[in-house]
C-alpha cells in the first residue's frame, strides 16, 4: 500500500520546487556548471533535490532515494525515491518553459506514484498505479485517452542526437508512420501523453530519474510505458523508453521498432 499522505506529500514536493525556480528562472546572475558526464547543471537543480532530500528523510525515513544530482541512498529498500529536480536543464538555461520537476516513488523497485511538474507553465500531473490507477492534472482526475490511429498522432522525442544510428533508423520508421513529430519538449511531452494530446514518446539514452516519474502518470491515465522490447522499465533498463497514450498505440509503435 503507498503512504496514506502520499498525494499531500507531492504537492508539498512540487510547491518547494516553485521559489526556487521563480529565484533562477531566466536570472541574469544565474550560474551553470558541468558534470563529469558534460551535462549542464545549475545551483536550481542542486537547491531543489537537496529540499526534496530533506523532505523525504523527514517524513519517509525508511524510504531510500536516487537522485540526479545526489548520493544514492538505500536503493535496496522497500520504497524508494527517485528525483530529478530539473528535466531539461539545458531548457531552463535557455529560458524556455518546458522543463519540469520529477519525482518517483518506487516499491519493491516498481514505479508507482509520479509527478510531473512544470512550474513555468503552471501545470502537473500526479499519477499512482499501486492500488487503484489514477492520474491528476492540475488536481482534477483524468480520465483514459479516446483511441487513434498511430498514423493521425503526434511523436515526440527530445533530440535525434539522443538517439545512436541504429536507434534512429528504428525511431525514423515510426516517425514515418506517424501524423507528425515534435522535438524539443523533454519530459513533458509525458505529461501531453498522459492528457492524449501526444500519441507517442520515443526516446533513448535516458537515465532512471528521466524516466520513473513519468510511468505511473501515463499508466494512471491509461496508457502504457515499457522499453523498446517492450520490457518494463527499472533502474537497470537500458536508456529506451516508448511511451503511448494507449496500449493500443503503444503496441502498433512496439510492432515498428522491433520489426
Amino acid at each position: 500500500m503507498l503512504p496514506d499522505e502520499i498525494w499531500d506529500f507531492a504537492e508539498r514536493l512540487r510547491a518547494e520546487a516553485v521559489p526556487v525556480v521563480d529565484r533562477y528562472f531566466r536570472a541574469a546572475d544565474l550560474a551553470v556548471e558541468h558534470k563529469a558526464d558534460v551535462s549542464p547543471v545549475t545551483r536550481a537543480d542542486k537547491a531543489i533535490e537537496l529540499r526534496w532530500r530533506e523532505m523525504i528523510a523527514e517524513t519517509f525515513p525508511d524510504h531510500g532515494i536516487v537522485g540526479e544530482e545526489g548520493d544514492t541512498v538505500g536503493a535496496d529498500r522497500e520504497f524508494v525515491w527517485v528525483l530529478d529536480p530539473i528535466d531539461g536543464t539545458r531548457a531552463f538555461i535557455g529560458g524556455f518553459p518546458l522543463f519540469t520537476n520529477l519525482f518517483a516513488l518506487l516499491h519493491q523497485r516498481k514505479p508507482v506514484f509520479g509527478g510531473i511538474c512544470a512550474p513555468a507553465t503552471g501545470e502537473w500531473w500526479l499519477g499512482q498505479t499501486l492500488g487503484a490507477r489514477r492520474t491528476t492534472f492540475r488536481g482534477q482526475p483524468l480520465g483514459s485517452r479516446p483511441e487513434a490511429a498511430l498514423n493521425t498522432c503526434v511523436l515526440s522525442a527530445t533530440a535525434p542526437d539522443m538517439f545512436s544510428a541504429a536507434e534512429f533508423e528504428r525511431f525514423d520508421a515510426l516517425r514515418a508512420a506517424c501524423g507528425d513529430l515534435r522535438y524539443g519538449a523533454d519530459a513533458y511531452a509525458y505529461g501531453l501523453v498522459a492528457l492524449g494530446t501526444v500519441g507517442v514518446v520515443a526516446e533513448a539514452s535516458m537515465n532512471p530519474w528521466d524516466f520513473m516519474a513519468l510511468i505511473p502518470v501515463i499508466e494512471g491515465a491509461g496508457g502504457r510505458v515499457t522499453d523498446w522490447a517492450g520490457a518494463p522499465l527499472t533502474l537497470e533498463s537500458n536508456g529506451t523508453v516508448l511511451a503511448a497514450a494507449t496500449p493500443a498505440l503503444h503496441q502498433a509503435a512496439l510492432d515498428i521498432l522491433t520489426d
